[in-house]
């Protein structure tokens, strides 16, 4: 796909995220939304994958550490084709496939069901490790928060990571600057993150999280590193692509009304409108 390709790819994202989160009553905007340029780049042009056959051995595997996102995963992976699209109208319903976390024993295509933060680089190691032992080429990709980098556990699989040379992992840290309870330098620092990142052994790559070019540029860097793991710290805008909702925290667990649903879903379709 082209840039505009892509981009038109993570607009329709947005627009799947409001649409599912408004009849759901509940949910997380906030960083689904500005994880959208992340995922349709990774969904849409990136990974080996093959919606006619989620389980294929020799895919690449995708985690959503931060589970809490899981709108943009469904979008993601309704519009490849894995299941219909009005499937994203159940979000959050009782009996229904796609709840408020990702269920891999009940959703194609979800790799690992995740909720609990700090866990996902732990899986994304397994599966990459066993990709080493099995001798295959696929390759793990794990999307993290930056709230969520202030669980242990991430440093523990950070190091795990490194001493076992898994240059199949690529880790890509949703870095918007907000979580539940604020900015995350005043809730729990974790600055220096690029830093920390290369004294724990990763191979460190700093984005614009909304640059559609530069993510498929950093992908690329990634998969030529050798002998150790690569993280792509992608500067994003919380509530990216709806004015409202941009850079506050107050939207990170909180669903649109009808009314706020439908402004929102107009100025994304003004942007839609504007590329092309």
């Amino acid at each position: 796909m082209t840039a505009i390709e892509l981009k038109r790819v993570a607009n329709v994202i947005r627009q799947d995220i409001i649409s599912m989160l408004v009849p759901a009553k509940s949910g997380h905007p906030g960083g689904s939304l500005s994880a959208a340029d992340i995922v349709a780049t990774l969904f849409f042009q990136e990974m080996r994958i093959n919606s006619e056959d989620p389980l294929w051995a020799d895919r690449d595997r995708f985690v959503l550490s931060k589970g809490h996102a899981a709108p943009v995963l469904y979008s993601a992976l309704a519009e490849k084709g894995y299941f219909p699209k009005e499937e994203l109208q159940g979000l959050r319903q009782t009996g229904r496939m796609l709840q408020g976390h990702p269920d891999m024993k009940r959703t194609p295509g979800v790799d690992m069901s995740t909720g609990s933060l700090g866990q996902g680089l732990s899986a994304a190691n397994g599966m990459a490790l066993a990709a080493k032992l099995d001798a295959k080429d696929y390759r793990v990709f794990v999307l993290l928060g930056d709230g969520e980098v202030a669980e242990g556990q991430v440093w523990e699989a950070a190091m795990a990571a490194a001493h076992y040379k898994l240059d199949n992992v690529t880790a890509i840290l949703d870095f918007n600057g907000l979580q539940i309870d604020g900015a995350t330098d005043s809730v729990m620092c974790s600055a220096p993150l690029a830093e920390k990142w290369r004294a724990f052994c990763w191979h460190v790559i700093e984005v614009d999280g909304h640059d559609v070019d530069a993510l498929l540029a950093a992908y690329a860097e990634a998969k030529q590193v050798k002998g150790k793991p690569s993280i792509i710290i992608a500067k994003t805008v919380k509530g990216k692509g709806v004015s409202f909702m941009e850079n506050q925290a107050g939207w990170h667990g909180n669903a649109p009304s009808v009314e706020q649903g439908e402004q929102a879903l107009k100025e994304l379709r003004e942007e839609a409108a504007n590329l092309g």
